[in-house]
């Protein structure tokens, strides 16, 4: 019980601290977030406060105390060591200034500050001022091209050989050089680090938006096949009995306009083609429930190549004139592939029985060969031979979309389109 206790005791202070730095960290994000939007909303604060920074640290000092010239003995005097008080301010001014544009035309700003520094040095005077060298160049690292940079690297190293010589009386011109460059060198590291950073968060962004955009389009794209693959297999699961049922009352109604009674084998016909409708609708709307995965792909409709022989009588019964014939084993094919063949054979079927009309000759022959599957189905056109009164140039719908697609999973291909007499559909579905 102890070593459990002493045990547990620097876990809790761990996660303690763990928590506080995490509460700092999180902090100090979103104050750093507040602070980019406020730069963003009003960016001459941010200059304004530098230009003051930089004033009051080191010009300021320089009004109050003079320049100490350094250079005791006089060996590389240019100018007296003490300037008029109007010169410190136009050359501070020089220095200190072109800091306001630095982060809009930082090289601008650059050649100006170089240009004050140049002169300064020209002059003999040494002002604190000179910071803002190294200020402007971090801000061409940061924002300027690469051949800005490059030269402006170049006029910086110029521009401290005269300074490191000024100081010579106090360091040795080789250590006074060193450690100015080192300081060029930190700033321009320092720019090139955060425009890295920057980049690489600029690209998470844009990374992050685009997959955004992607994810909602691929949302988009998969509801609208959904919606497409829904609207494909009520059309196969629904169309073929409603098909049936608008024939038969239309031959009923034609029965009753020559005055007589239609039979009773008509209206059976109706009610069991509507019936047989109705089960299925149930089916499939039972799949598309919110209870489609509990109960499984069993509820759907799974027809195979035997019952062929019952869709053609189906469509015997309202007159169509089905010849149906099938050449080899098929009862050994595979599930998809049957339920595929029979969604074919019963589009086209469907087609023939709206476009061609009752009394029909359609030829249905199912062939396999090898590792092909092959479906045919061939009409000789209306009876009358009129085809422009029943529509049947057969323009490109669901029915014969859905044909191509259910080839296309099977890895096959589908034909349709006029015969000599009629229309024909072939379908060549390829056997796992």
């Amino acid at each position: 019980m102890t070593v459990v206790t002493r045990t547990a005791h620097p876990v809790t202070v761990a996660v303690g601290e763990s928590g506080g730095t995490g509460s700092l960290v999180v902090l100090s994000s979103r104050l750093g977030q507040r602070l980019r939007r406020a730069d963003r909303a009003h960016p001459w604060v941010l200059n304004a406060a530098v230009v003051a920074l930089v004033v009051s640290v080191f010009c300021v000092p320089d009004l109050l105390h003079g320049i100490d010239d350094g250079d005791k003995a006089g060996r590389f005097r240019l100018t007296p060591a003490r300037l008029p008080v109007i010169e410190i301010l136009a050359l501070q001014a020089g220095l200190v200034l072109p800091l306001l544009w630095r982060r809009r035309r930082p090289a601008l700003a650059f050649g100006v500050i170089a240009a004050a520094f140049f002169l300064q040095w020209f002059l003999g005077t040494a002002l604190r001022a000179d910071i803002a060298l190294f200020v402007a160049l971090y801000g061409v690292a940061l924002r300027s091209r690469t051949p800005q940079l490059l030269w402006s690297c170049g006029i910086t190293a110029g521009a401290l050989v005269p300074a490191a010589v000024r100081v010579s009386g106090v360091l040795s011109v080789w250590v006074s050089l060193f450690f100015l460059l080192s300081t060029a060198t930190a700033a321009v590291a320092l720019g090139l680090t955060v425009r890295i950073r920057r980049a690489q968060l600029a690209g998470l962004r844009d990374r992050a938006t685009r997959l955004e955009t992607e994810r909602d389009q691929r949302s988009r794209l998969a509801a609208a096949a959904e919606r497409a693959r829904v609207a494909r297999g009520m059309h196969d699961v629904v169309g073929h009995n409603l098909a049936v049922i608008v024939t038969l009352a239309d031959a009923g109604l034609r029965v009753t306009a020559s005055g007589q009674r239609p039979g009773p084998e008509v209206l059976r016909s109706i009610t069991d083609a509507g019936r047989q409708a109705l089960g299925e609708l149930k089916r499939v709307l039972g799949v598309l429930g919110e209870h489609a995965q509990d109960e499984g792909p069993g509820l759907m409709p799974q027809p195979r190549l035997a019952d062929i022989g019952a869709l053609c009588e189906g469509v015997r019964a309202v007159g169509l004139n089905v010849v149906h014939r099938t050449v080899g084993n098929v009862d050994d094919l595979d599930g998809k592939v049957q339920l595929t063949a029979y969604r074919i054979a019963q589009e086209a079927l469907i087609n023939s029985l709206k476009h061609a009309g009752p009394g029909a000759r359609v030829k249905l022959v199912v062939v396999v060969s090898g590792s092909r599957l092959v479906i045919t189905v061939r009409d000789g056109g209306p009876p009358d031979g009129d085809s422009e009164s029943r529509g049947h140039a057969r323009q490109e719908g669901y029915g014969l979309a859905g044909m191509r697609e259910h080839a296309a999973r099977c890895g096959g291909r589908l034909h349709a389109g006029p015969a000599r007499r009629g229309w024909a559909v072939e379908a060549v579905l390829q056997i796992p």
